[in-house]
């Protein structure tokens, strides 16, 4: 009871502190206009085209601020509404790193393709793991405890691949921005803390879902007992 109360702590902790880190970051930058004056659009489709991507359409997704995702399948930038006509540091970061998942796709990332791979798993385990491990638990079937926890950690699996993913989405975002953009080095300095803190909550997730997983481990070692 107590390694799950100090667990649940954690978790919170990691979680909230995350979540707070990248709102007082993009609060900050989304306040200061990048020196070229562009917008998060823009400079998401100058790293589009140098990529070779004409074909990647840059859209609205009606949310709001930090909604921004690539959806390869329809090969789509969706952009909020503040980084599609924003000029802010935040909103270029921002708009250069979903660019970068495009970039991703386009060249076949091999982190990408680990990705889609696990991913059919991954969703399986999300929406069952919890019914099968206290189903175990409760019937006293150790074999469904251990299925319950293999499917946990499939969904672990795909948080910790994710990771590589969007740090290299980041990378590339950067590299695009000072090759096309150049912004003075405070704002080139900006645009790389925004993206820090976004990448921190992925790893915050994971270290989270690692720590259950190692939890519920030892929940089912000590039922073997």
């Amino acid at each position: 009871m107590y390694l799950y109360i100090l667990l649940a702590i954690v978790t919170l902790l990691l979680g909230l502190g995350s979540q707070a880190y990248i709102k007082r970051t993009y609060a900050k930058w989304s306040g200061v206009p990048n020196a070229a004056h562009i917008t998060g659009a823009q400079a998401a489709r100058a790293m589009l085209d140098r990529n070779g991507l004409h074909d990647v359409q840059i859209l609205r997704n009606g949310q709001g601020a930090l909604s921004d995702f690539y959806d390869p399948r329809k090969r789509t930038l969706n952009l909020s509404d503040e980084s599609f006509d924003g000029t802010s540091v935040a909103s270029i970061a921002v708009a250069c790193h979903e660019a970068g998942h495009a970039v991703q796709h386009a060249k076949n990332y091999a982190g990408i393709k680990m990705r889609e791979a696990i991913l059919p798993l991954a969703q399986i385990g999300s929406q069952l793991w919890i019914f099968v491990l206290m189903a175990g638990f409760f019937l006293q079937i150790l074999n469904l405890v251990w299925a319950g926890v293999i499917l946990f950690a499939a969904t672990v699996l795909f948080q910790i691949v994710t990771l590589p993913v969007e740090f290299d989405a980041s990378k590339r975002a950067i590299q695009s921005i000072e090759g096309t953009v150049a912004l003075p080095p405070e704002q080139d300095a900006g645009a790389r803390q925004m993206l820090k803190s976004a990448a921190f909550t992925y790893v915050a997730a994971a270290l989270s879902s690692i720590l259950t997983l190692l939890y519920y481990v030892s929940l089912a070692n000590s039922s073997r007992d």
